[in-house]
């Protein structure tokens, strides 16, 4: 069980380790666009926008050598997607990776699935320290013998060689997207998944990769009539035939899959009414929902917009039962956030793994973090300036006017090119990891 979030006695949290080049020039392609850990939190994956995935291995605990629970090391690297082009469109297809989910481990083996804009392919990880010698037909060099000159027959024999990690995709998953693919997500069936883009949602066996059953599709007749886009979806975490899916109008539909073969028509509707005195030009921009993620205990969803993260109880469609301000201090510059396009940008979010906590990302390479229990909240920082191992988080503060204490920052200093955007936590224990940029933060609560 997690305790505050808001520092105190109670619950503190620490630099662990930061993973990147520390250049001020950074490439586009080094970007991370998405952080997941797997079931058991013993690997994390990053994807990057130059279609790259980086898997992070968690050290084992040697008697002689006391790890900190937070040590990862690469395990495995590999280029995922390579960017295409789109001859019947004229469109480039970006290689950057939108969403990595990680598959239930099964054997050895571990399992995960990648997707660009339109391809999403399952990549297999597996590791080799043996490897076959004692051919009768091949030397060791592997050249081919005279079968002329064998004489004597051979058993090979395995024989130890140093580790080898191996990613081979195992499936690739094509053509069955228009738009750009913006979520992916595996049903606790662990058989089939479903992806998502702007205007549609497939549902796909994970064996079979030449056809998909569409599932959703709000496209309108005439594309004039469009008024809203599907941002994010997820599968329940416990009934394979229930998912979500939000809107950019800042709805959310329930659809269980038992009820049509098209679930056009949603078993709930989630919305929260507008209050008319708080409309503006921006209110439908900053409602749009960048992310919906179900809580472990499938009991609750949490769904994150412009300014705000709230928590929906799936028995009550007419309003969240919690609401948490991000960084309620940015409602005054929404117009120079609109000319900058930040206002577009689309922030994640998390559960801890016994759904008491929540974390997401701000600008300043700000994140914040929320108790649902004591309701209390903290601002943490993802910085290079406190990166001593085991060094205390401090509680960040911005100012929003009047005077500024010594260790706020003013609201009008925030560097709104520093984002977390993606943002993870352990399944079962206190380690979280934060992109920031081109690095990758893991920190970790406090151990006495």
């Amino acid at each position: 069980m997690m305790a505050g979030v808001g520092g105190g006695n109670d619950f503190q949290w620490c630099f662990s380790q930061v993973k990147g080049a520390i250049d001020e020039d950074v490439a586009e392609a080094d970007i991370i666009s998405t952080v997941e850990f797997n079931y058991s939190g013993e690997l994390l994956a990053t994807g990057d926008k130059g279609g790259r995935v980086v898997i992070f291995q968690r050290e084992q605990e040697s008697k002689n050598r006391q790890v900190s629970r937070g040590e990862y090391n690469v395990y495995s690297t590999f280029q995922s997607h390579e960017p295409e082009f789109d001859y019947l469109k004229s469109l480039e297809i970006e290689e950057k990776i939108n969403k990595i989910r990680w598959l239930p481990q099964q054997n050895a083996a571990h399992f995960l699935l990648s997707a660009n804009d339109k391809t999403i392919k399952l990549w297999k990880i597996s590791e080799r320290d043996k490897r076959a010698e004692g051919y009768n037909l091949k030397d060791e060099d592997g050249r081919l013998r005279d079968p002329f000159r064998i004489t004597t027959l051979r058993v090979p024999v395995l024989m130890p060689m140093d580790l080898m990690v191996e990613a081979s995709p195992r499936r690739i998953f094509a053509n069955a997207h228009t738009y750009h693919i913006n979520s992916i997500s595996v049903n606790s069936d662990y058989e089939t998944y479903l992806s998502a883009d702007d205007l549609r949602i497939n549902l796909w066996h994970l064996e079979i990769t030449d056809r998909s059953f569409n599932i959703v599709d709000i496209k309108p007749a005439n594309m004039e009539e469009l008024t809203e886009v599907i941002t994010a979806a997820e599968c329940h975490p416990h009934q394979c035939n229930v998912f979500v899916y939000s809107s950019s109008k800042g709805t959310i539909r329930l659809c269980d899959m038992r009820a049509a073969a098209l679930c056009d028509r949603h078993s709930k509707f989630f919305e929260e009414p507008e209050d008319p005195s708080s409309r503006s030009f921006f209110s439908e921009i900053i409602s749009s929902i960048s992310d919906v993620k179900f809580s472990h205990s499938g009991r609750y969803m949490m769904t994150r917009d412009y300014l705000s993260v709230k928590v929906w109880d799936l028995n009550m469609e007419n309003r969240p039962v919690e609401t948490y301000q991000v960084h309620e201090y940015l409602r005054s510059k929404l117009c120079s956030l609109y000319e900058n396009d930040c206002i577009f940008d689309k922030f994640e979010c998390c559960w801890n793994g016994s759904d008491s906590a929540i974390m997401t990302g701000s600008y300043n390479n700000f994140f914040r973090m929320f108790d649902r229990n004591t309701r209390r909240d903290i601002t943490l920082e993802a910085s290079r300036e406190n990166s001593k191992p085991r060094a205390m988080l401090k509680p960040r503060k911005v100012c929003t006017g009047g005077k500024r204490k010594k260790d706020e920052i003013s609201v009008d200093s925030l560097d709104f090119n520093k984002k977390i955007l993606h943002t993870a936590w352990h399944p079962k224990e206190n380690v979280i990891a934060v992109a920031a940029t081109n690095n990758l933060y893991i920190f970790q609560d406090k151990m006495n």
